[in-house]
Order: structure tokens, then sequence, then C-alpha cells
């Protein structure tokens, strides 16, 4: 599986429909997600393949939150993705905002761990070192567990996506907590560089 656009080229897509920082950092650190799955499954080869769909993801829900997964196909399509991008992107919403279930390894990587790193990026944000470095499953279960503690990440979604996966809830926190720490610096980094 390989794409025709560059990252360059897809991170310059996300960033046309994309303004806020929130956002931005959100599919930056998707994508350094979806890179270490890519990985720790097997899937290596497949790794750019992957991250794309990490950053591309959400393209469309800042501009047009209403339309989420409905718009992404158009934009996707004029930025020369493939049929096989947009239907991972559009899986990652399913049930909530999309009918596309999510099919492949990866689009039930992407359908779980979307709606957990917003989660554990609110709880990293509580945390004295604002780093996820030293976040612990146990830690990240009590977050789970409040209901008002970021109400906006769905838990059902969040079950689901470890049971498509044939994983525990654990099981998925930990190798999360794990692919973010992979990242956390990059998207630092990119982030203070995009803002600069």
């Amino acid at each position: 599986m390989q794409e025709k656009i560059t990252r360059q080229e897809a991170l310059a897509l996300l960033r046309q429909y994309n303004k806020e920082p929130f956002h931005i950092q959100h599919a930056l650190t998707l994508e350094g997600v979806m890179a270490w799955y890519a990985q720790e499954l097997g899937y290596g080869e497949d790794g750019a393949f992957w991250s794309m769909a990490g950053l591309l993801h959400d393209i469309d829900f800042e501009r047009w939150p209403e339309e989420h997964c409905k718009k992404a196909p158009e934009l996707l399509r004029e930025g020369g993705l493939s049929e096989e991008m947009i239907h991972a992107v559009c899986s990652h919403g399913y049930g909530l905002c999309s009918d596309v279930e999510p099919v492949h390894q990866m689009e039930k990587v992407l359908f779980a761990a979307d709606e957990l790193t917003g989660l554990i990026g609110a709880a990293v944000r509580m945390r004295p070192s604002k780093s996820v470095m030293d976040l612990e499953v146990s830690s990240l279960k009590k977050k789970f567990k409040d209901k008002k503690f970021a109400a906006g990440c769905s838990r059902d979604v969040i079950s689901q996506g470890a049971e498509r996966l044939g994983w525990s809830l654990e099981e998925l926190m930990e190798k999360t907590i794990l692919a973010m720490r992979s990242c956390e610096e990059r998207v630092n980094q990119e982030m203070e560089s995009l803002q600069a």
C-alpha cells in the first residue's frame, strides 16, 4: 500500500483545512502512533500508509464537524489519495459519523487509537510533567472510569476498538501509551516549528 503523495504534501493538505494547533497536534500524534503500531504488529512495510492515515484521519473535522467523515472523501480525492486511504480514514468514524466499517487491521487500530489518544492527551495535560512518559495504565484506567473526565472521548468506541482487535482494554491502553511515548518528542518539536 503506497500513496502517490509525499508526507509533506499530506501535511500541507491537512493544514489547508486545519488551523487549530490542537487539531494539528492530534493529527501528528496519531500519525506517530500509527507508525509505531505498524512496526509493532508486523506491518512495517506499510508503515507510511498507516501513518498517513493517522495524519489525515480528521482532515474534515475542524471546518465541517457536522459532516465529519462525509466531506473527507472529496478532500482526499482532490489531494490525490487512493480509495484505500479514503476507506481507512472514513472507517475511524464507524458508528458515530460513518457507516464504513473498519475491516483491515490498520483500520481497526485507527478506530481504537483515535479516541484513546484523545483521552490520554487529556490525562497528560493534567499531569505536572505534561508528558506521557510517566503516565501509567492504572492512572489512565481511573480517568477512563470517570465519565466526566474528557467526556468527549467515547468510552464505548475505545472498548469496541479493543474488542475488534481482540485485545483487553488494558492491552490497548498499554500499547497506545507506548506508541505515544515513541513520538511525543518529535510531535512537540514539529508543533514548535509549525508555530514558529
